[in-house]
């Protein structure tokens, strides 16, 4: 079965949408958008520092990212206006990576597959990084769900009944990286953040409780990631990007939904 490229991506693309789904509930709820982009961003420059040191691409990107995520959280308290210093962070890390990669010599790269993502040439070992990836967040997030809501609702709360929002805070980047270092073969670094965000966002009016709202998010994310390859094979256009449209036609419905539900209400 794993023999047809169609399988493997569609796969690939279910695993990246559970490992997005819990994940971009918090992304949405913390109001971390700019956050999962500069951390996205980096990885470009995690794929050069693989290719340049014959590593795995998935380490380069795993350490990178979490390495631009850590500096972001040191620096958010220095004076700096958030937004401000992730858009700098974000578009630095980018440039860096794209020149980082015109100095490599004797090594092909196709840049536009770790910009868009190249999910139609997934590997069996692409798979297994994925999965693997996917549980290791879904994991992570479960574990610490009880406490990242709480610090997410409110810091003084979370003090107060003895967690440290730093550490959850922690527990988020972490998982961030490990799934931009899964995403970027199946979306690229400049889709991983659309991955997040618009199911997550297209999952809210639609549920009543957090956790609905995570599975929810994750039925929208399967549900993109097939679709939209069937519309890339169908209409013979960009995988990646394909995914993301299915996404976000989604998302217009599930907002016309809960617009219509708000009207029947009012």
């Amino acid at each position: 079965m794993l023999d047809d490229f169609m399988v493997r991506a569609a796969l690939a693309g279910v695993g990246v949408a559970i490992a997005s789904a819990p994940l971009g509930c918090f992304v949405v709820w913390r109001r971390m958008a700019y956050f999962g982009d500069a951390t996205a961003h980096a990885a470009i420059l995690g794929v050069a520092v693989s290719l340049a040191f014959s590593m795995s691409i998935f380490v380069g990107t795993l350490t990178v990212a979490l390495l631009m995520a850590l500096t972001v959280s040191v620096l958010s308290g220095r004076g700096y206006a958030m937004d401000t210093l992730l858009g700098v962070l974000a578009h630095s890390a980018l440039a860096f990576g794209l020149v980082a990669v015109s100095f490599l010599s004797g090594v092909r790269i196709d840049l536009m597959a770790y910009l868009f993502g190249d999910i139609l040439a997934v590997s069996r070992g692409d798979l297994s990084v994925i999965w693997g990836g996917a549980a290791l967040v879904v994991l992570l997030i479960g574990w610490r769900w009880s406490a990242l809501l709480v610090s997410t609702l409110s810091q003084d709360l979370a003090h107060a009944s003895g967690i440290d929002p730093k550490r959850e805070q922690l527990v988020l980047t972490l998982a961030l990286a490990i799934t931009v270092a899964v995403a970027i073969k199946v979306v690229g670094v400049l889709l991983i953040a659309a991955m997040l965000i618009i199911p997550a966002a297209a999952a809210r009016p639609l549920s009543r409780t957090p956790e609905g709202m995570a599975v929810a998010a994750g039925v929208i994310g399967i549900l993109s990631a097939v679709a939209g390859l069937r519309a890339a094979y169908v209409f013979d256009t960009p995988a990646g990007p394909s995914i993301v449209c299915v996404a976000a036609i989604t998302f217009l419905a599930s907002s016309a939904v809960g617009s219509f539900r708000s009207v029947d209400r009012g």
